[in-house]
């Protein structure tokens, strides 16, 4: 069974219905002995960074979190569930997050040319050979909606990247941690493909 976080945030029926749609168990939980003993882990978020973060400690989550990730559990972050993994956000103020990972949270700069939230499909570029990208080409649309986006201290970790009037890290890898900016749950063929590879993966 796949663990989806239940935090009081994001697209949690939806990600649970694009996990069973590929074939795999799902459940929505914050049950933390539930959670830590799923074959795999999903962190998703939708709203406001400092919103999730008091969500995840008035909910008992953050040990959680870190313990599943520590034990080397399959574990894929879903956009603001990606952003929770790197050290501070920007957004409203210097706002701490779970560091996993070294790096912030930064806004896209206001540009006449850019809307902000960066809304919609657009294309993302491969930077690792992964198992969780099996199947998805250089080049495939994926949907976004966001306003923020990481800056990794560690390059490496980048997985996919993105244009948007910079470039951007649009999904993360390390060991058994897998994050996207991007929702493959909103993704149609491209998204359900990551979806099955990282549950393939727990």
């Amino acid at each position: 069974m796949i663990a989806i976080i239940d935090y009081g945030m994001g697209n949690l029926r939806s990600v649970q219905k694009g996990i069973e749609r590929v074939g795999f168990a799902a459940a929505v939980t914050r049950d933390t002995a539930r959670i830590e003993a799923a074959a795999g882990v999903v962190l998703p978020g939708v709203g406001a960074f400092g919103a999730c973060m008091d969500n995840l400690r008035a909910y008992g989550l953050v040990d959680t979190v870190r313990r599943v990730i520590e034990r080397g559990t399959p574990f894929l972050g879903i956009c603001l569930g990606m952003q929770l993994l790197f050290e501070e956000s920007e957004e409203f103020s210097r706002i701490p997050g779970l560091g996993i990972f070294p790096g912030r949270v930064v806004r896209f700069a206001d540009r006449p040319e850019l809307k902000v939230p960066h809304m919609g499909w657009n294309q993302i570029r491969k930077r690792q050979d992964l198992p969780h990208l099996r199947g998805i080409d250089d080049g495939t649309f994926v949907y976004f909606v966001h306003s923020y986006y990481v800056e990794p201290a560690d390059a490496s970790l980048t997985a996919t990247s993105t244009e948007y009037g910079v470039e951007f890290t649009s999904a993360i890898a390390r060991d058994n941690v897998f994050a996207t900016q991007y929702h493959p749950e909103k993704s149609q063929a491209a998204g359900l493909k990551i979806l099955e590879n990282f549950a393939r993966l727990c």
